[in-house]
């Protein structure tokens, strides 16, 4: 997802350095590290959290603040490292799959600590609606014993990563900031403080006791960290953002955090019969907050998305404090297991754990009327509204002229007959498994396509193997695998499919396209040139809208023993301006070949005849070249 043009959207306070904006709340992510004085922003792209670095690019007129795109997520990491010890403020920035890459650096990193404040945005995908997984970021701040900030809304992110960095200075340790996509895409208003400079960095002072991770040190650090925790816990206790609303003699509590909190408060409102408790810092716990908080309660709802997490803490707070309350939660079936929270489901949870409609009424109307009462308060008081149609289902695909389209029905049709596995990746491309196309046979994560394909060919070695990966997947984790199966004599045909961006997260540059995020020219890395430089047996450069010249390439990579290699080399359809299109003729014979076998968005039948949408046909001409009679003709646009 790009950038709405949110620098128009400002109101200015005269007299003072203030101002107020509209904004997404990535973009509240990137100002408030802004605010915070940051040094270095490194990140690597994927949604929910691609939109922190490009607004931190956006704002860095001056130059005063290192931007990168990095290689990959490990990357932006080590980099940020090396510049925290020196002193610098430092942001890493990744959706949660990419805290998996990192997380070698991560770990360690936490045993050694840091100087300059280092934060990493670990955006989860609850639902998921564009990730693998739905891992939570919390288990892995314990699993690395590092804390963790929890936002709930647009405004408080802003207030809360400022927070975080100088949480990170005071206890010498990086810390995690998990927002997830209803906040990481949701919008506000927030006050931004526009007379801002970067840190002054003190520099790198040498010192190999600390900065040198070895058994003997990582031990000692261990033993610290562990120690430090529960003080940063009793820290957290006082944190203004950890909160309780409620009088003082409610027997029942609902707790929540993150997303969940901003939903559950929708409902209670600023209810007295309940009390309801907020924890932002979830690791480490805010015990003492908590134990004050719980006086009297005995009965817990915990509210939350995705792991039990603050259930499961709670669960043994009471043990370890010999406390009677009842948790309820994923644990006991009152919330779901999987999946992203909402506001409707958040309300059914609360009102039977109130008891305000008895557990065994779920029926559509019940559920209603919670929901009404919701909408209701958001709309004035009033319970009367308009039933709004459920959205019709869309499932992706991969767009009109996208020439990955292309790529893979030339291997399809060279491959017709023959015995072969088709290995994807994550990206657009991943897209490419959907019918009629029907291309991926398997996708696992970023860059294991071309490793894949070399555990399918141990099994079965008279079978053909072809391994899917994008330009910006290759540099980011393809290469080791590329290495990986030269080293070890596998057979494979890689199929590099460059459409010269980082297409699925909003066209972010690359190292093979030329310019970096800092806004310079720099030398274009070419993968063709790293692949002949690796050794493979041959290495093909075809466009793959000309269908005719890429099978050809396909048919002779599989006639060559070896690591071979196809670059499909074609810019991304959402990059470029055509000049053509494609329509019908009157030769049309109405057989839906071009229907059938590409499943191009812009072609489509009305009345019986097949027609082509003339707004979103980019004039790639595959269709043409693929109908039988002839019967599809380009025209200037």
């Amino acid at each position: 997802m790009g950038i709405v043009g949110w620098e128009n959207i400002k109101i200015k306070k005269e007299g003072t350095h203030m101002s107020k904006e509209y904004v997404m709340g990535n973009q509240a992510i990137a100002l408030g590290a802004i605010a915070a004085g940051v040094n270095v922003a490194c990140g690597y792209p994927g949604t929910p959290s691609s939109e922190i670095i490009e607004t931190i690019a956006k704002k860095n007129k001056d130059k005063a603040i290192h931007v990168e795109w990095s290689i990959n997520e490990k990357a932006a990491m080590e980099v940020a490292a090396g510049a925290s010890y020196a002193g610098a403020r430092c942001l890493v920035t990744m959706k949660m799959m990419g805290l998996n890459v990192a997380s070698d650096a991560l770990m360690s990193l936490a045993y050694v600590g840091v100087e300059g404040g280092l934060v990493v945005v670990s955006a989860d995908d609850p639902g998921p609606i564009s990730s693998q997984t739905e891992q939570d970021s919390r288990l892995f701040a314990k699993y690395c014993r590092i804390p963790v900030f929890d936002p709930a809304g647009v405004e408080e992110a802003y207030e809360m990563i400022r927070d975080a960095f100088e949480y990170s200075e005071k206890y010498k340790t990086p810390v995690l900031f998990r927002p997830t996509t209803r906040i990481d895409h949701a919008y506000a208003s927030i006050v931004v403080d526009e007379e801002v400079k970067p840190k002054e960095i003190p520099g790198f002072e040498k010192n190999a006791n600390r900065f040198v991770i070895f058994p003997r040190l990582s031990r000692m650090n261990h033993e610290m960290i562990e120690k430090r925790n529960p003080a940063i816990g009793d820290d957290f206790s006082e944190y203004r953002f950890n909160t309780v609303t409620g009088n003082k003699d409610c027997k029942k509590a609902v707790v929540a955090g993150g997303v969940s909190y901003a939903y559950a408060k929708e409902y209670l409102q600023d209810r007295e019969d309940v009390k309801f408790i907020r924890v932002a810092t979830p690791h480490p716990l805010p015990e003492k907050f908590l134990l004050n908080a719980l006086e009297g309660v005995e009965e817990v709802l915990v509210v939350e998305e995705l792991f039990p997490y603050l259930e499961e803490e709670l669960l043994k707070l009471a043990g370890k404090e010999h406390l009677s309350f009842k948790v309820l939660g994923k644990h006991t079936g009152n919330s779901p297991l999987a999946g992203e929270n909402t506001a409707d489901g958040v309300a059914r949870e609360i009102a039977l754990f109130l008891g305000e409609f008895k557990a065994d009424e779920k029926h559509r109307e019940e559920i209603e009327n919670v929901s009404n009462k919701i909408k209701g308060l958001l709309n004035g008081g009033q319970n009367e509204i308009t039933t709004v149609p459920q959205a019709p289902a869309r499932p992706p695909v991969l767009c009109a002229g996208c020439p990955h389209r292309a790529s893979f029905y030339a291997v399809k049709e060279a491959m017709k007959g023959k015995k072969a596995n088709f290995s994807g990746d994550i990206g657009c491309y991943t897209l490419g498994n959907a019918m009629p196309l029907d291309m991926v046979d398997t996708c696992l994560c970023m860059g294991a396509g071309i490793t894949m394909a070399q555990g399918l060919y141990r099994t079965d070695e008279e079978c053909v193997n072809f391994a899917f990966v994008g330009d910006s997947t290759f540099f980011a984790s393809g290469m080791t695998g590329v290495a990986n199966a030269v080293y070890n004599e596998a057979e494979l045909i890689l199929c590099v499919l460059d459409n010269s961006t980082t297409a699925m997260t909003g066209h972010q540059p690359h190292p093979g396209t030329g310019i970096n995020m800092m806004g310079d020219v720099v030398n274009k890395i070419s993968i063709e040139a790293i692949l002949k430089a690796m050794g493979l047996t041959e290495v093909l450069t075809v466009n793959p809208l000309n269908l005719e010249e890429a099978k050809a390439a396909v048919e002779k990579c599989v006639n060559t023993k070896g690591v071979k290699a196809i670059i499909f080399k074609s810019p991304c359809a959402a990059i470029i301006k055509p000049t053509e299109r494609n329509v019908i003729s009157d030769k049309c014979i109405s057989c839906k070949k071009c229907i059938r076998e590409i499943g191009c968005p812009a072609i489509s039948t009305e009345d019986g005849k097949v027609v082509i949408d003339a707004a979103t046909c980019t004039g790639c001409n595959l269709c043409a070249q693929v109908c039988p009679v002839g019967a599809i003709e380009k025209e200037v646009r």
